[in-house]
């Protein structure tokens, strides 16, 4: 699975600490996989998008990109934009640039759900999105890429 593989981890940690378990499940998956990443942070889940894309601009050659943070209802609307314009921007990263993306980004109504999913003991997101992007370097490969 995607071994030797190299990834570029993109967090956007404004809930550092759900961030931090997202990565506990990015990391264990990519040691387990034998893969190597480099890790950057943004301001936030709308930069993410744009991280990528600088990322396959530089010089810097990754096989695939993680993506992870967290966007928790509020009250107003930014929560939709956030939601939907981020993950619009990832999957057209993804199509429009033959991208490897695992997609780690949670939408959450609250807290509770945020956690759930985050937890490596529970829902462990973090290491879904790693796996997914190991799937889809290991796609890209088989389909000469």
């Amino acid at each position: 699975m995607a071994d030797s593989s190299h990834l570029l981890v993109i967090d956007a940690p404004y809930y550092t600490k759900i961030s931090e378990s997202l990565m506990e499940g990015v990391s264990a998956v990519l040691k387990e996989a034998g893969a190597t990443h480099d890790y950057v942070t943004v301001p936030g889940v709308l930069e993410i998008p744009a991280a990528v894309s600088m990322a396959v601009a530089s010089s810097k050659s990754y096989d695939g990109y993680i993506v992870i943070g967290c966007v928790i209802r509020g009250e107003t609307t930014h929560y939709e934009i956030v939601s939907n314009e981020s993950a619009r921007a990832v999957m057209n990263l993804s199509v429009n640039h033959n991208l490897a993306i695992g997609n780690g980004i949670q939408t959450v109504e609250n807290e509770a759900q945020a956690w759930a999913r985050a937890k490596t003991s529970e829902k462990n997101k973090g290491g879904g999105a790693a796996k997914a992007a190991l799937d889809m370097i290991d796609l890209k490969k088989s389909l000469d890429l």
